[in-house]
């Protein structure tokens, strides 16, 4: 057994923990493995609102922080830090991406989204867009990966854009990003 005081999980001791070992950038959660603390009653529901024991978490700022430090193991995700690791329920993917801009044209076309936190990712092929469509109401649910494995949903407004960008490749409707297509439903489920 180590000598490492157990620790009893917190927003706020997250939230000091992290700052403790903030740098530049993302903190590198990819390389801390502390042990599990247990869950805490942090949730992200669908519209990217995240709450603490059912109240909505309302500074930005400690939002964007709990955001730095999640991450995505065996499909549970966690927030990490290099001494706890606790447990969070998210609804939906954790990011909204709530912009996107393009640049560039045709299979040379950039698409540049933005999180409701501020992250950016480029589509590409190491952040792949890809649409899960609602058997019953046939309402597709677009997403991007943003991060290690963690995706953001499309907003409605930011799909809209996609659409309007969108073409016709190998029977599919999509949109084209640093040289990959991504598509967004068959061509011939276009509705007339």
């Amino acid at each position: 057994m180590s000598g490492q005081k157990p620790v009893k999980p917190s927003p706020d001791g997250l939230a000091a923990s992290i700052k403790a070992t903030k740098t530049k950038g993302l903190p590198p959660v990819h390389l801390w493995n502390p042990p599990f603390c247990g869950d805490l009653d942090i949730r992200i529901a669908k519209d990217g609102t995240w709450s603490y024991l059912g109240s909505p978490i309302t500074r930005f700022e400690l939002v964007k922080l709990f955001s730095s430090i999640l991450k995505l193991e065996d499909g549970k995700y966690y927030l990490v830090t290099p001494v706890e690791k606790v447990g969070i329920t998210v609804e939906d993917a954790p990011f909204i991406a709530v912009d996107v801009d393009a640049s560039g044209e045709g299979q040379a076309q950039a698409l540049a989204f933005t999180t409701k936190v501020g992250d950016v990712a480029v589509a590409g092929p190491d952040h792949p867009i890809r649409v899960i469509m609602d058997p019953q109401t046939q309402e597709p649910s677009p997403y991007i990966v943003i991060r290690d494995g963690l995706e953001a949903r499309i907003d409605r407004k930011s799909f809209y854009r996609l659409v309007e960008m969108g073409t016709h490749h190998e029977g599919w409707f999509g949109v084209w990003s640093e040289q990959r297509f991504f598509p967004l439903i068959k061509s011939e489920d276009l509705p007339d």
